[in-house]
Formats: structure tokens, C-alpha cells, sequence
């Protein structure tokens, strides 16, 4: 796929500079262009059509290039933020909870829990009272 869309690239800009070079040959005209002071100046027509090309392209692209530059840069600087944390994430110690709080904010917490005694322990069964000797 990758060779197709190369040669289409290719004969579109052989096209293209086949249909500008028979247009500058046909129209190989010169051009009377008035200028200030009563100044005067010749230029041939493909050559005046160039320049005023660049005249709108040149600045439309330094404005897409400084802008495509600052988003880069601006992404680069997030793209480092967001590594720096998902690092420290990764070795950052476990947060402590306050005593006051931690039964509150864990469901499964161990520490609020009540202690069980195991089955037939001396809690829950007392000893019986001594019998008094007569």
C-alpha cells in the first residue's frame, strides 16, 4: 500500500510541474506594474504570479509552523508531567490514615473490627462459684 500512495505522490507533483511549466511558457508575457512616484516595472506574468504565491503562502506557514511548534512543545512538557507522576505513583510510601478517621473511611479495616474469643474459652463460659465448705 505504502509504494502506491509514494507513486501517486509522485506523478501528482510531476503532473503539477508539467501544467505550471506549459502555463508559464504560454503566458511568458510581460506586465506593466505601476508602482510609486511614476515608477514603472516590467515582470513577466509566471514570475509576478509566484511571487504574490509566496506573498500568502510564507506567512500562513511560519504561523502553522510556530503553532505546530508551541502545541509540540506544550505536549512534550505535559507528556513529562504525566511520567514524572505515574513514576512516583509507582514508589510513593502508603499514605497513613488518622486514628480518628480510619474506621470511617475503610470498609474493611481490621483495626475497628471487635475481637472474637475462640469457642468454650473462659469468657464465655466463668467458672463456677467456690462451694462453701461447713
Amino acid at each position: 500500500m505504502g509504494s502506491r500512495v509514494n507513486f501517486l505522490k509522485t506523478l501528482f507533483w510531476i503532473v503539477l510541474s508539467a501544467v505550471v511549466v506549459v502555463f508559464s511558457l504560454n503566458n511568458w508575457v510581460p506586465v506593466e506594474v505601476q508602482l510609486w512616484g511614476g515608477l514603472e516595472a516590467d515582470i513577466k506574468l509566471p514570475v509576478l504570479m509566484l511571487f504574490f504565491f509566496l506573498v500568502g503562502l510564507v506567512p500562513a506557514l511560519i504561523y502553522y509552523r510556530t503553532k505546530n511548534w508551541r502545541l509540540n512543545r506544550r505536549l512534550g512538557t505535559v507528556e513529562r508531567q504525566l511520567t514524572d507522576a505515574r513514576g512516583l505513583k509507582q514508589f510513593r510510601a502508603p499514605e497513613r490514615q488518622d486514628q480518628n478517621t480510619a474506621g470511617e473511611l475503610s470498609l474493611d479495616s481490621t483495626a475497628e473490627a471487635p475481637i472474637e474469643t475462640p469457642v468454650g474459652t473462659a469468657a464465655e463460659n466463668p467458672p463456677a462459684a467456690p462451694e462453701a465448705k461447713t
